[in-house]
């Protein structure tokens, strides 16, 4: 059994040929696909947050406000970049969203990926201590974060304070009990997952990961996944890790279908740079009719070791069409592949 959700990077643009032209449209039909996914039987709506781009990069009202429309999918992000983030506030604004929904967060977190801007984070007012990367200032701002959203106090109270407090060291509110357990790492590397492992985070691997032994994603992708739940196991926790990976799957069962990507059987992994000029590996799409994409699926051995698999949407071409994606998955592929 695996939970299935989609993975929305909410791109908008003008163009005639896009049914989201405006970031109104994208927020808005977020929202719709959300609704439209849980009506489905889909297990996750979760949201890619990108800054300076025409693409959703403000997740928290995003998720509130499906929260408040939708009653069972779980809705999360994939990732939230750690470098731009203020940790306490971030806590805050998550305990809120979690407590809209009913505890259905899922906060995808990481370092982030290369953005549209040199150093972006810095006008966002974050800047690395003197000798540490941003990448480390984001596992800092994790670290805060983790420990935040335990629940315990850590403030000390005014004694002339405007409303009655609680005794004792006071914590940031609205608190979530067990939001702690529903935070995802997404980790490119062997490296970051085992940092996760330790830590007790969940574990996310996108559609690339850094090329460290030349083998395909999914290979690459199934090794790391099973180090990092070597190392959870060595670590004491006393909870099973979630694991996710994200894909491009398409089940071609109408015209609209082969159209759009009919064109991307035979599609390979790609071989690519990031702004760290380290080489990295880019998943191939799938797409296939239906019995011929089971098939295929089941070489994927990184699908196979994880228990929830997100789909990757094209979100311009509209909400009506992505649910169609989505059902297309969940009737045609699921079931076939035991998901169901």
């Amino acid at each position: 059994m695996k939970k299935i959700g989609f993975l929305s990077f909410g791109h908008w643009t003008p163009s005639p040929h896009s049914q989201t032209r405006t970031a109104s449209d994208a927020l808005l039909q977020s929202i719709e696909l959300a609704v439209a996914a849980e009506e489905l039987g889909a297990d996750g709506a979760f949201f890619r947050v990108h800054h300076y781009a025409r693409q959703l990069g403000s997740p928290f009202p995003l998720l509130a406000a499906v929260g408040a429309r939708t009653k069972r999918i779980e809705i999360g992000t994939a990732v939230i970049d750690m470098r731009y983030e203020n940790p306490l506030y971030m806590a805050e604004d998550a305990g809120a969203a979690d407590v809209i929904s009913g505890s259905r967060l899922q906060l995808g977190i990481s370092r982030g990926s290369p953005e549209q801007v040199i150093d972006g984070w810095r006008y966002f007012g974050y800047a690395p201590e003197e000798g540490k990367t941003d990448a480390d200032m984001a596992r800092r701002h994790t670290e805060v974060l983790l420990e935040v959203l335990r629940g315990q106090g850590f403030a000390k109270p005014n004694p002339r304070p405007m409303f009655p407090n609680p005794p004792g060291l006071l914590r940031l509110e609205p608190y979530s009990q067990g939001l702690r357990e529903r935070i995802w790492w997404g980790a490119g590397s062997s490296d970051t997952a085992e940092w996760a492992a330790k830590i007790g985070m969940n574990l996310q691997s996108s559609t690339l990961v850094y090329d460290e032994t030349g083998e395909p994603l999914a290979v690459q992708q199934a090794k790391q996944i099973r180090k990092f739940r070597e190392v959870w196991k060595a670590a004491g926790h006393t909870r099973e890790p979630r694991v996710s990976v994200s894909r491009s799957i398409f089940a071609l069962t109408d015209d609209r279908d082969r159209m759009y990507f009919g064109h991307d059987g035979e599609s390979q992994d790609q071989i690519g740079f990031l702004g760290d000029g380290r080489r990295t590996v880019f998943g191939k799409s799938y797409a296939a009719e239906p019995d011929a994409l089971v098939e295929e699926l089941k070489k994927d051995e990184a699908i196979a070791e994880a228990d929830t698999l997100l789909l990757t949407v094209p979100n311009q071409l509209g909400v009506d069409y992505n649910a169609h994606v989505i059902e297309a998955i969940l009737k045609h592929v699921a079931p076939a592949m035991g998901w169901r």
